[in-house]
């Protein structure tokens, strides 16, 4: 911000002045014109030059004395009133801009809390909130992304420098490129889910929205985890209401319905059973996806959501923590809500909600 100089103080003192002087001199000069014509009518009193000339002289000293009051007055009110609030808010300013989250300006008493200074420090105080909360969870953010990056490149040197011994049995060769592989699919996928939540979070994906069957989108989807659950002789029940058309964007929510099958099938136990119900209820649709996985701790039901968040460590070479993160901010982007239902040991129930889209029967809408 740039500083008034003292020339310019002065000169602005001397504008005010001006003003204050300008003003006065009309005001008082109708009231004395409006004095000496009453008093002239009423009283018959003849004013002479010399008279006159008396009483503009008073007059023209009375009004370079108030005028020099009323600047002065100004001058005290807008220092007290206007300058140092404002220094406060400046200096605040500023102190943000150079990256200090910690500000917070005291509430102004008095008047300034009815002049609108008082609603400007509310809100910058609210916004540094906003901001300290926004760059501590970018730092997490790069704290985790770099932390989940190191492991699956730690795995491949590992490996990589094991493959260059030349004393390898064909069947360890064979594992340890497997081991690299895998390392790699991981890191892919990793990159691959940050660049989608972070064009989701900044807004560049925008829905395209089309009327299809959400019933052969989900059947197809579970599908593609068939060698999953034949693996672990997984059961699956599903209970869905057929040809279910929906109006919303198919490619958004086939990365719900896979992360919420990935997520059931990789916590259920071999042998256990994995669920799936759609439902249309008025102008709703419900999906659920129930296992009978190791449910979760309430404690860890509140930062399921969160980005990186993985609380059983057992499963954390299967995933990347960003999984359900991008179910919660796709399910947000088409107006929907999601909610989980769980209890330790006997498993996890998580409902999509899909309200306000076109919803109908096919065989009713041919």
């Amino acid at each position: 911000m740039k500083r008034q100089t003292p020339l310019k103080k002065v000169l602005l003192s001397l504008y005010h002045y001006l003003c204050f002087f300008l003003l006065m001199a009309f005001v008082i000069s109708c009231c004395v014109s409006l004095f000496v014509s009453t008093m002239s009518r009423t009283m018959e009193i003849t004013w002479t030059d010399e008279m006159l000339g008396a009483a503009a002289k008073r007059t023209f000293l009375n009004v370079l004395f108030l005028s020099f009051v009323c600047t002065v007055i100004d001058e005290i009110r807008r220092k007290i009133t206007v300058e140092r609030p404002v220094k406060t808010i400046v200096s605040a300013a500023e102190r943000i801009a150079k990256g200090d989250y910690s500000v917070r300006i005291p509430p102004l008493k008095g008047s300034h809390e009815h002049d609108g200074l008082g609603e400007i420090v509310e809100s910058i105080n609210q916004m540094v909130e906003e901001l300290s909360g926004v760059e501590t969870l970018q730092t997490d953010f790069i704290a985790n992304v770099s932390h989940e990056l190191k492991t699956p490149i730690a795995v491949m040197q590992n490996y990589a420098a094991l493959l260059c011994q030349s004393d390898l049995s064909e069947e360890e060769r064979l594992r340890y490129a497997k081991s690299v592989l895998e390392a790699c699919k991981r890191l892919s996928g990793l990159v691959t889910n940050i660049l989608k939540l972070n064009k989701l979070e900044s807004q560049q994906i925008y829905p395209q929205t089309r009327s299809y069957n959400l019933t052969a989108q989900i059947c197809e989807c579970l599908l593609a985890f068939e060698n999953v659950w034949d693996e672990k002789s997984i059961e699956i029940e599903t209970d869905l209401e057929e040809d279910v058309k929906i109006s919303a964007d198919p490619e958004l929510l086939s990365l719900v319905w896979n992360n919420l099958f990935s997520n059931a099938l990789k916590f259920t136990d071999n042998g256990g059973k994995v669920s799936v119900s759609l439902k249309v209820n008025n102008t709703a649709v419900e999906v659920s996806v129930a296992d009978t996985g190791c449910g979760i701790p309430p404690y860890v039901g509140k930062h399921i959501f969160d980005k990186f968040y993985q609380a059983d460590t057992s499963h954390a070479t299967q995933g990347n923590g960003l999984g359900l993160a991008l179910v919660k901010r796709v399910v947000s982007i088409v107006g929907g809500d999601i909610s989980v239902a769980s209890e330790v040991g006997k498993g996890s129930t998580f409902t999509v909600t899909l309200r306000g889209a076109s919803i109908g029967n096919m065989e009713e809408n041919r």
